[in-house]
């Protein structure tokens, strides 16, 4: 089975450490390795190397053959981001050109999964419901009542559960009733389709990149690809797959259950929570050098050299590294990207 991985992401949410030139699929976020090549490796029960293709930026084709030195893993760059509809288009016209027939998983590099034996079962359910020219896309069991994800409702048809709506980051009330109901899923942004249903998906509702893509197609595996994709890229609109194919295809869209551990590790507060076994007595989890005293349910991760001493904090995250320390309320990790929007305001680009 062949596999596009998504790598072109910024991770704003996890600044400091997450900047333009290191985004967080490259940071070792959970302990086990740089996102990236824990996705690879999870998959590798699933798809060889030589069945793996990465989409990523151009600035990081470098940072991404470095660690995954010595696998034949195919790394396709980006000229510039245009979000996940051209991404997967992109990918499915490269493992055609491979010679895939057969359903590709399309999925993002920088998620977190306690559970891969899950996530491969789901897969393979979710190959088997593409092979019949249907888009399955994974979904997955929700643990509570969650506004940092979109959701996916479904109901009971055969060959699996049949998507009947999305829905974006819901209200804690909405969410709430979400998981009650017990149909909806997270979306984890995980599809499994072959390349010809996603190729006529995208010229069914987005034809001006179905147009791009096949001039990708006629130049893939000549000396004039690289400028023929620079040339189309330039041109395209920037639109997710969610919106500008899911949201609009009248075609069936089936979703397979995934119960496989799953965090989309999106801020420094989903960080905390994955890693609940490592909070000391007063639930407060440190990284490096850190003193904290009558503390609690707080994040301290020092990364600048230093010791960080803390006193009576409570819902707090700090993080030091050389040259930025974030200091934030740990329950607002989701706004740090705002803080990434007062540095472009400041003209503050090294520091992004």
């Amino acid at each position: 089975m062949y596999v596009v991985i998504m790598a072109g992401g910024s991770g704003t949410r996890f600044w400091p450490m997450s900047r333009k030139d290191t985004p967080k699929q490259f940071l070792n976020i959970s302990g086990k390795g740089p996102l990236i090549t824990e996705t690879c490796d999870r998959l590798r029960p699933l798809a060889s190397d030589e069945e793996m293709i990465i989409v990523l930026g151009d600035d990081h084709v470098r940072e991404a053959k470095s660690l995954l030195e010595g696998r034949k893993v195919h790394i396709i760059a980006e000229p510039m981001g245009r979000n996940t509809a051209p991404c997967i288009g992109l990918g499915a016209v490269m493992a055609a050109h491979l010679g895939c027939d057969s359903p590709i998983a399309f999925m993002p590099a920088d998620h977190f999964v306690a559970n891969p034996p899950g996530l491969i079962e789901s897969l393979q359910a979710a190959q088997s419901v593409a092979k019949t020219g249907a888009i399955a896309i994974l979904g997955i069991v929700p643990t509570r009542p969650e506004t940092g994800y979109g959701y996916i409702q479904w109901k009971e048809e055969q060959p699996a559960y049949r998507v009947t709506s999305f829905v974006e980051k819901p209200s804690l009330d909405k969410a709430r009733q979400y998981v009650a109901r017990g149909d909806y899923f997270w979306n984890a942004g995980i599809f499994v389709a072959t390349a010809q249903t996603i190729l006529k998906e995208i010229e069914g509702n987005l034809p001006s990149l179905h147009r791009g893509l096949l001039r990708l197609q006629k130049a893939v595996g000549m000396a004039s690809f690289d400028h023929v994709l620079e040339e189309v890229y330039a041109g395209l609109e920037s639109i997710s797959f969610d919106y500008g194919v899911m949201e609009r295809t009248r075609n069936p869209i089936f979703v397979v259950p995934c119960d496989c551990g799953w965090s989309d590790v999106g801020s420094w507060h989903s960080l905390y929570e994955l890693r609940e076994k490592e909070r000391d007595e007063n639930d407060n989890l440190t990284e490096g050098e850190c003193l904290l005293i009558e503390s609690k349910k707080s994040f301290v991760s020092s990364r600048g050299g230093r010791l960080i001493a803390c006193l009576g904090l409570e819902n707090c995250l700090v993080v030091d590294t050389p040259d930025a320390l974030l200091v934030a309320d740990l329950r607002k990790a989701q706004e740090v990207r705002k803080i990434i929007e007062g540095l472009k305001k400041s003209r503050r680009e090294d520091l992004l």
